[in-house]
């Protein structure tokens, strides 16, 4: 199915969504784009649904061509302090905070969002897959996070940053069992079953 170029015609639509929401280790990121109306590009989809190749080809792309984009970030001492689903609203909102134009109206990928200032929005359930300004932004979240996960990787090469990004694969769970954590680990997420010991550091 293509992807929508648009809710409204006539306004300024900024697609926000984030990436990292599930991961043990890393910030939560999230970008917001506003697409000329005529943008279209025959490789843009939910980024969970192209190559990484590919994500990175069209990250290139859209921040070329957007009307204005931007990406913003939650680390893991603040997600810890007021958990990631406020996590990911307050990154969506640095995001759209940090747009060189100011949208008219919101579309946000999932079924929750904490307004914006004073502008509309509507939440979209799998929206990154329906609506093309929703997919860029899930493309710059995620080419953008993934790129400080592989930074982060070269300090603690331990734990698989490089290919698991964070996310909760049997071989970072294994890293925190052998190694322990680092100050990137969100610790109020379960980084290893209940009946396990976890060293801190």
């Amino acid at each position: 199915m293509a992807l929508l170029p648009f809710h409204a015609h006539d306004l300024a639509e900024a697609g926000c969504d984030e990436a990292g929401r599930g991961c043990l280790a890393g910030p939560v990121f999230a970008a917001a784009v506003i697409l000329p109306k005529h943008f279209t590009h025959p490789l843009l989809n939910d980024s969970k649904q192209m190559t990484e190749t590919q994500r990175d080809l069209l990250r290139e792309v859209i921040e070329k061509e957007a009307l204005a984009w931007a990406v913003a970030q939650v680390d893991a001492p603040e997600i810890d302090r007021i958990n990631i689903l406020k996590s990911s609203f307050l990154a969506m909102h640095r995001a759209l905070d940090a747009l060189k134009q100011a949208p008219d109206f919101i579309l946000v990928d999932g079924n929750r969002f904490t307004a914006y200032a004073a502008v509309p929005h509507l939440c979209v359930v799998k929206g990154d897959g329906k609506y093309a300004s929703i997919a860029a932004a899930s493309v710059l979240a995620k080419t953008h996070r993934d790129s400080l996960m592989q930074q982060l990787h070269e300090a603690y090469p331990q734990y698989g940053w490089d290919l698991n990004k964070g996310y909760p694969t049997e071989v970072h769970r294994e890293a925190i069992r052998r190694h322990g954590i680092t100050p990137y680990h969100r610790r109020s997420f379960q980084l290893l079953p209940r009946s396990e010991q976890l060293t801190l550091f």
